[in-house]
Parts: structure tokens; C-alpha cells; sequence
């Protein structure tokens, strides 16, 4: 654990820019409050490590099985043309993608999502309750495959 890590601190900053969603194989999903992008997520690993070449080869496959698996439920979900997917840290070193929906019809089409969106679209509780929902009742199906 590292104190000044967002996923490891557990002082309530992360709480403010997401809501957990589900513990997988070895990461967390977590949905982002801003919702531009109807379900966007990150997936984070749930050990602290900075890189992801640093994991082991068991560590590696589980985690992108874990990533895989968060998309393609996003996808279904919320029916996304594309799946973005980001993968930064130089501020927030700790292993996490972001997964992110995109739409023909929607912002940025053709380019790279926006971090910080500046209409900051923020829901009610009971719409991210719902986003929660779909998103788990696709990933509780995957997982029964």
C-alpha cells in the first residue's frame, strides 16, 4: 500500500471521481462519476504497482482478463461502437485502464476521449445505480461463460 496512491489510501479522495462497482480476478472496477462517455470505468489493479512489465506473467494475464472482461460488458451494456481504452499514470502511478464507450454519434468520435471533459456531465445516485446494474448483470453473465 501506498499512502499517497488514489486506490491505496482509502482517505475518500477516490470516492469523489468514482464509485466501486465490483472486486474481479485481481483488480476493481470502478465507474467514473463524470459519465460523457455512458459507462466509463477504470479497471485498477488491486495490489500497487507502478508498471505493468513489473507484474508477473500470471499477474499480467489475469489483470488484462480482468480488463477484457470489464469492455466487453461496457460494450454490451451501453451498446458502444468502440471501446477506448487508456492506460496513463505520470500523476497517478498505480496499474489502472480506463475503459471508455464510445458512440459514432458521440463526443470525440474519431479521437482520443477526453481525461477531464469539460461538461463534466455528473449523474443522480439513482442513474449510476443503474449504469452499476447493467454493468454487473454483464459481467455476472461473462462470468458465467
Amino acid at each position: 500500500m501506498v499512502l499517497d496512491c488514489i486506490y491505496c489510501a482509502h482517505d475518500g479522495k477516490l470516492e469523489k471521481l468514482m464509485i466501486e462497482i465490483e472486486r474481479l480476478r485481481v483488480s476493481t472496477v470502478f465507474l467514473f462519476r463524470e459519465q460523457t462517455y455512458k459507462g466509463r470505468c477504470v479497471v485498477a489493479l488491486n495490489e500497487h504497482h507502478r508498471e505493468f512489465f513489473h507484474l508477473s506473467q500470471e499477474m499480467q494475464d489475469a489483470y488484462m482478463r480482468d480488463v477484457a472482461q470489464v469492455a466487453r460488458a461496457v460494450e454490451q451494456a451501453f451498446s458502444a461502437d468502440k471501446i477506448n481504452y487508456g492506460a496513463f499514470g505520470d500523476t497517478m502511478p498505480h496499474i489502472h485502464f480506463h475503459i471508455v464507450p464510445k458512440q459514432k454519434d458521440g463526443p470525440e468520435w474519431g479521437k482520443m476521449f477526453e481525461m477531464n471533459p469539460s461538461a463534466n456531465k455528473q449523474l443522480t445516485e439513482a442513474e449510476y445505480q443503474d449504469i452499476i446494474e447493467q454493468i454487473k448483470s454483464h459481467l455476472l453473465d461473462l462470468q458465467r461463460e
